[in-house]
């Protein structure tokens, strides 16, 4: 089943030139279906990068997802991201009285600072705290899934000796649980942060459950024990473009940033020869949404706040 977003999404040619049916808003009224509704809060600077990676890992599904979109203050300045989101995204106030089956809050270039100092921590608290009651699923990303630990449990996040960038293997701590159902004993996922979760300070949180983790990158898969919130601590949404994309920003910036590991920059290429984590990424999702979202959520969504 396709994936559903309002007409004219930048996405929209990129997936169908990969054969992912994407429906318009349009269409889909015509049809006598329940679709599964997904909020999605963007905080990458690469927006339409990071809307068309995270529309391609839903899509993977016999489920008919309807994406929206939140926007979120921030300090974007480029005339052509702000017309974007002008166009394409949602006020907190045009949907706080609306409930969703899932949310995915997204990584955000800014986990150097302290939480409080985020420019607009305070709109993330309020959107985190309205989820708690309108919505039933919670997917967290990166910095966006440090940002939640912290606010739901109160984990801190600890500052790493260099940037942690590149592609780690991974291992399967509990094969039994279903968001990790299919994984292969080994995986990969990438990772591009600052900052890291300590593994002694998040198992002594008797609510959450590491369910896997990486020699090199430390933790990766962490889930409460309701099956209602999902934290990953790497980017597995990330294209084979996109390492490379951000190790040349930081380049250019003058930040002297060290090769991603297991990541083939040689050549004259403008992405690495090949990716060693789509098909782990694209089970993620598609767990996700079935085992977290559709399996669970009430049909009737306004249930969640009666």
């Amino acid at each position: 089943m396709p994936i559903c977003v309002k007409e004219g999404l930048p996405a929209i040619e990129t997936l169908a030139n990969e054969n992912i049916f994407i429906m318009t808003e349009s269409r889909a009224k015509h049809q006598d279906i329940r679709a599964l509704n997904i909020l999605i809060v963007n905080l990458m600077p690469t927006v339409i990068a990071t809307e068309t990676q995270l529309l391609r890992l839903l899509s993977n599904t016999s489920l008919q997802v309807k994406v929206e979109f939140l926007k979120i203050s921030s300090d974007i300045t480029q005339a052509n991201v702000l017309e974007h989101l002008q166009q394409f995204y949602l006020t907190f106030s045009e949907i706080k009285n609306k409930t969703y089956d899932g949310i995915i809050i997204t990584g955000a270039p800014v986990e150097k600072n302290q939480f409080k100092e985020v420019d607009y921590w305070d709109e993330l608290c309020e959107v985190m705290e309205w989820a708690k009651s309108h919505v039933y699923a919670s997917l967290y990303i990166c910095w966006g899934a440090q940002a939640a630990l912290y606010y739901h449990y109160g984990l801190e996040k600890s500052n790493l000796q260099e940037k942690m960038s590149g592609v780690y293997a991974h291992s399967v701590n509990n094969r039994k649980h279903p968001i990790v159902r299919g994984f292969d004993d080994i995986f990969f996922a990438p990772h591009s942060r600052y900052t890291s979760i300590d593994k002694k300070d998040l198992l002594k949180i008797s609510e959450l459950e590491l369910l896997a983790e990486s020699e090199e990158a430390g933790v990766y898969l962490i889930a409460d024990k309701n099956n209602r919130q999902l934290f990953v601590t790497g980017h597995c949404e990330f294209d084979r473009v996109t390492l490379k994309t951000e190790y040349v920003r930081d380049f250019l910036n003058g930040l002297h940033p060290q090769v991603p590991k297991n990541y083939d920059l040689k050549g004259e290429i403008s992405y690495s020869d090949q990716t060693s984590w789509s098909s782990h990424a694209s089970l993620l999702f598609t767990n996700w949404l079935n085992y977290y979202v559709y399996q669970q959520t009430p049909y009737h969504l306004k249930e969640l706040i009666s």
